[in-house]
């Protein structure tokens, strides 16, 4: 649902946000024709790289594909470079709280706790999407621990005039898609991004990349990050028709949002904002789905009048295995035979 819930924004990258009005008051994409022709370019590039190119190349497809949709927009005149030359060469320190100091005030400490419940819950979620993708273990200490990362980097942060933080669900995208799972990798990328920070024309070069260049790259991380909850779900067992159940509900309750964005409108604002994320949504139902009916309505053990005697079978010397009603299957031995 992660995955699913970030489409609409590569749909509005790849529209650039501009409208045009027509004779109606209709709102149309300014420029539709170029803009989905961008988009589909650099698509196309990402996915012949990830097919042709052998090894690290084939990794790099993703930048390839930005690094081509970008030189192919500047003729067209659909980047814009200005903001290079509005940059400063040199980061210029600001004093901490350029802001003002920090003022308590009980509305807004209940808003941004509201705020925060989201952003965690959707940061656990990452975490435990990038542990299926790389095969690492994911338990509750370590979730702790990447959701204190990311506490203390929203209290830091806006001492020195940054923003909260949160996960940033592309980069599971980039994970399953490069193949690239080291740690040290992801380091480095850090220490680029603080080089990056001290020289802001850097970042002015970043910014000129066209939204459509990024709509097309992001179709297919954010599809990656949805293919990976789907390859999760190809593991759950769906002979009980209770999983199968669940699973809708969550996935139903997920897609209501995207559908229809002024659906819980009517509520209080703290609790629309809860409401109208999709992933705490799919979070809440199937936790609670999951508890009615795999822990307290949890069927009961094996009987032996439940066995279906037609599927025993020999499974071994001095060995009978047999299927119970539930489709579990079980085997017995002369030793524990009763």
């Amino acid at each position: 649902m992660i995955g699913v819930s970030l489409m609409p924004v590569a749909a509005r990258w790849i529209m650039d946000g501009s409208v045009r009005v027509m004779e109606d008051g209709a709102e149309v994409p300014a420029a539709p024709v170029a803009n989905l022709a961008l988009a589909g370019l650099t698509l196309t590039v990402i996915l012949v790289g990830s097919r042709l190119f052998p090894g690290i190349w084939g990794r790099l497809s993703i930048l390839l594909g930005l690094v081509v949709g970008t030189l192919v927009a500047v003729p067209l005149g659909m980047a814009d470079f200005s903001r290079v030359g509005e940059a400063d060469l040199v980061f210029n320190p600001t004093s901490v709280f350029y802001f003002g100091a920090p003022q308590f005030e009980v509305a807004a400490i209940i808003t941004m706790c509201i705020i925060m419940l989201v952003v965690l819950t959707e940061g656990a979620s990452h975490i435990i999407a990038v542990g299926e993708i790389t095969g690492s273990k994911v338990d509750a200490k370590r979730i702790s621990a990447g959701l204190r990362a990311d506490v203390s980097g929203s209290i830091i942060g806006p001492i020195f005039s940054a923003t909260p933080t949160s996960s940033f669900a592309q980069n599971i995208g980039l994970l399953a898609l490069t193949g690239i799972r080291s740690r040290y990798v992801v380091a480095t990328g850090a220490g680029i991004l603080l080089v990056l920070g001290m020289f802001p024309v850097l970042g002015g070069v970043m910014a000129a990349i066209p939204t459509p260049v990024l709509g097309g790259a992001g179709l297919v991380l954010f599809g990656s990050v949805a293919a990976s909850g789907i390859k999760t779900l190809a593991k759950v067992d769906f002979t009980n028709n209770l999983n199968l159940i669940l699973v809708a509900a969550s996935v139903g309750v997920a897609i209501i949002p995207l559908a229809y964005p002024t659906f819980y409108a009517f509520l209080p604002e703290s609790v629309e904002l809860i409401a109208h994320s999709g992933i705490i949504g799919a979070a809440i139902v199937s936790i609670l789905l999951n508890i009615c009916f795999n822990v307290i309505g949890r069927g009961p053990s094996a009987d032996p009048a439940d066995i279906d005697r037609a599927d025993i079978g020999s499974a071994g010397p001095g060995e009978a295995k047999y299927t119970d009603q539930a489709g579990a299957t079980y085997r017995s031995t002369d030793a524990d035979r009763t």
